[in-house]
């Protein structure tokens, strides 16, 4: 699959892969900053943004896509970056297809399976009626009580598109049947990425502990760990002049 992409700056590649409900723009701060030293392709992963929609939806295919996107570009060969499901498709891309993968940085998220529950979100997204005359007031009230935060709510209300016919952009039906695939991790037989690694954990996130240090140093060998004092999962959004500042340190030493 091609995937839809946004590209700023100039010089060498640099991928930037998003998380779970969001899309390439979700990233946009980040692309702007690198942009000053690479050309910067944010790209939107399967049935996110404005990329095509799919049923299958495990690491390997998703990598697969970014290769293949890749290769339709004229990229041999790139930095990438990736937050949460994207960290795991970079991951993915980087154990499968490591002659693509120049350097790595993986924002919080582990090669570990996760649980999750999400499962109340995309029941309440689902059961929104998208009628002619649907209001963001009103997809936002119909969310509280499973969603409670607001900012929760407003990134995933970033997918839905009013006016006459109200939808969801991304493929929400493809998203809820994969969900046990995408909190998942499924290795590859002796695959190993030898490459420089960056895992960048935010200090406020639970979502990589010292149980992983094992699994990570297995199977990223020259991984270097670095944490984001007070950042949460979402690091690049709560920091993100630190989180940028990381990233064009490893990404350009």
């Amino acid at each position: 699959m091609i995937l839809n992409t946004a590209i700023t700056g100039d010089g060498p590649p640099l991928v930037l892969l998003h998380g779970l409900f969001g899309s390439a723009k979700n990233l946009g701060a980040l692309a702007r900053g690198l942009s000053a030293q690479a050309r910067v392709i944010a790209m939107d992963l399967r049935n996110h943004g404005a990329s095509p929609h799919d049923a299958a939806m495990d690491y390997a295919t998703m990598a697969g896509d970014v290769a293949e996107t890749c290769a339709a570009l004229g990229v041999e060969r790139a930095r990438v970056a990736g937050h949460s499901m994207g960290g795991k498709t970079a991951m993915a891309l980087a154990l499968t297809r490591p002659a693509l993968v120049e350097r790595l940085a993986v924002l919080d998220i582990a090669p570990v399976t996760y649980g999750h529950n999400y499962d109340d979100y995309v029941k309440a997204m689902r059961a929104i009626e998208l009628s002619p005359g649907l209001t963001r007031h009103a997809a936002d009230a119909a969310l509280a009580t499973a969603v409670p935060e607001a900012p929760m709510r407003a990134f995933l209300l970033n997918n839905l598109i009013l006016g006459e016919a109200p939808h969801w952009r991304m493929g929400l039906e493809e998203i809820a049947a994969a969900m046990p695939e995408l909190f998942a991790w499924r290795e590859v037989a002796g695959a190993r990425y030898e490459g420089p690694t960056l895992f960048l954990r935010g200090g406020a996130s639970n979502y990589v502990t010292p149980a992983a240090d094992a699994v990570i140093q297995r199977l990223f060998p020259h991984a270097v760990r670095q944490t984001v004092a007070g950042a949460s999962h979402w690091l690049h959004a709560d920091k993100p002049a630190e989180v940028l500042t990381d990233l064009q340190e490893f990404f350009f030493p």
